[in-house]
């Protein structure tokens, strides 16, 4: 069965804004983005993907935390960052539309945190907001064929992904189907359905935006549930996609180093090439600086060069 929803003018707007904004991100080889950023990135989604959640540890505290170095903080905290840290050093390896990778996932992310972690509840819940009851999740007994059902329409391939990613988000808070790390859970598969097509949604911290936006978050999932489709809830999830591309794309001080370009470049697959073609990747690049970033390269070992003036080719090692 699939979840319902609605097709909006505002949804059908938003759509066509981010995928402006990845072709501007793809133009600028952004996404592969440089160590630096990738690693930035990585701390505040996982900083304010936990925050959500409760968690206590500045985002100076988790990076010390990711730095193998000592924090003083709720022990509690602290696992929650290094488990996090597990699970974000293997996105790549997670399968969107495989249910058993998301029970892997989250039983990475909350061991020794709960009991049975990467097994679906098997008691009710209910979500309390001060003293009114918020949400009260499915049956348990439903779970498993909710969840089961749940994947069928992730593989839908007739379904756009942005849309997907946030039905499954959804989805997976309204169902609960862990006794506690949904709200993470939803938000990493989210980021786990996107990469799968866009590459930069691996280091593209919206979490940061949810954070900073709690109180719309939370509405439009009570609004969601009220409405008994998601419609509000994807509408809220692309605005926030798509104010994260923009941050992404009006990153002032971002700088791409000879040794970005060159991993960039090679990632790229590659076998044989000339200076040309080098700079038909990085089309803002003077010839003077294309040629160090591949003699650096060849000093490197990365390259193999053969030929002379005109005739210059490189061979990738």
């Amino acid at each position: 069965m699939k979840p319902p929803y609605d097709i909006t003018a505002r949804i059908l707007k938003l759509i066509s804004s981010v995928s402006e904004k990845i072709g501007e991100v793809n133009a600028s080889y952004l996404n592969k983005q440089s160590p630096q950023l990738r690693k930035q990135n990585k701390i505040r989604t996982i900083h304010s993907s936990l925050q959500i959640e409760g968690n206590t540890l500045t985002e100076d505290q988790v990076t010390a935390v990711i730095e193998n170095k000592k924090v003083a903080g709720p022990k509690k905290d602290i696992l929650e960052v290094l488990n996090a840290v597990k699970v974000y050093d293997q996105l790549e390896n997670f399968v969107a539309y495989n249910e058993n990778s998301f029970l892997k996932a989250h039983r990475l992310l909350m061991q020794n945190l709960i009991d049975n972690p990467g097994k679906y509840r098997s008691k009710g819940v209910g979500i309390v907001k001060g003293a009114t009851m918020a949400h009260v999740a499915p049956p348990a007994t439903n779970v498993r064929e909710l969840m089961k059902n749940l994947f069928t329409y992730l593989k839908n391939e007739e379904e756009l992904p942005l849309i997907k990613s946030c039905v499954f988000h959804y989805e997976t808070e309204f169902i609960h189907p862990f006794m506690d790390g949904n709200g993470r859970m939803g938000r990493l598969w989210q980021t786990v359905i996107l990469m799968k097509t866009y590459p930069v949604f691996e280091f593209l911290p919206f979490e940061t935006l949810i954070s900073e936006t709690q109180d719309k978050y939370y509405k439009a999932l009570a609004q969601s549930d009220t409405a008994g489709k998601s419609t509000l809830f994807i509408e809220y999830m692309l605005e926030v996609i798509n104010n994260s591309l923009g941050e992404l794309l009006n990153y002032k001080n971002r700088t791409f180093t000879d040794l970005d370009r060159l991993e960039y470049f090679i990632k790229t697959g590659v076998k044989e090439f000339s200076r040309k073609d080098y700079m038909n990747v990085f089309k803002d690049i003077s010839t003077a600086t294309a040629s160090r970033d591949l003699q650096k390269g060849v000093g490197l070992k990365h390259f193999k060069k053969t030929g002379t003036l005109n005739k210059t080719k490189y061979l990738v090692k």
